[in-house]
């Protein structure tokens, strides 16, 4: 049984879809990556931040709950629910177009199920193999006790990577997505 978990860093990873692969470059710094479009310039600032759902109990004994940041160090334990907040600032003075954010699910973590949002009509795609292939609702085959196999939606703990498809970010403006992660 684990008693505790360490989560030291984050990592984000950002491709921006105007320019062919090769003309995207990642420049990565310390809490926060950014995206560069060299062709035109484009640039993305993210940032992923970190924050552990606690309970709290007020002096005449009702609950309720709060989100406190994670910072440096921070211990986690089993079935504590983690929510990541991923901006993406375009810095520059055009729009960005297509941008595709990758999120993989933390090692030791599974993924809340319906727990993604994202802004500006973003799309939210999932992959449960390790971020080969994305879809909407993930599915697996299953061999039921008549021996037929039918297919299932995918259990949270498949899930591996979150994918956010953003059609269009302004210059000058904040696209954010949650998701939630429970530690196992």
């Amino acid at each position: 049984m684990i008693k505790g978990a360490s989560i030291a860093g984050f990592s984000a990873f950002a491709l921006i879809a105007t320019a062919p692969f090769p003309g995207v470059a990642n420049i990565w710094h310390s809490g926060s990556a950014y995206a560069q479009n060299i062709k035109t310039q484009a640039q993305i600032q993210l940032r992923l931040e970190a924050e552990k759902l606690v309970v709290v109990q007020d002096p005449q004994g009702k609950q309720s709950q709060k989100w406190e940041p994670l910072k440096g160090q921070a211990v986690v334990r089993p079935g504590d629910v983690l929510r990541y907040t991923l901006s993406g600032e375009n810095q520059s003075d055009r729009p960005v177009k297509n941008l595709t954010l990758n999120q993989p699910i933390p090692r030791g973590m599974v993924y809340v199920l319906k727990s993604a949002n994202v802004t500006n009509n973003g799309k939210i795609t999932y992959s449960i193999d390790g971020g080969r292939s994305f879809v909407e609702n993930p599915t697996v085959k299953v061999t039921v006790p008549n021996g037929k196999v039918e297919t299932k939606p995918a259990p949270a703990i498949a899930y591996t990577h979150i994918r956010l498809q953003i059609p269009s970010v302004a210059a000058k403006t904040t696209v954010k997505a949650t998701y939630q992660t429970q530690v196992r």
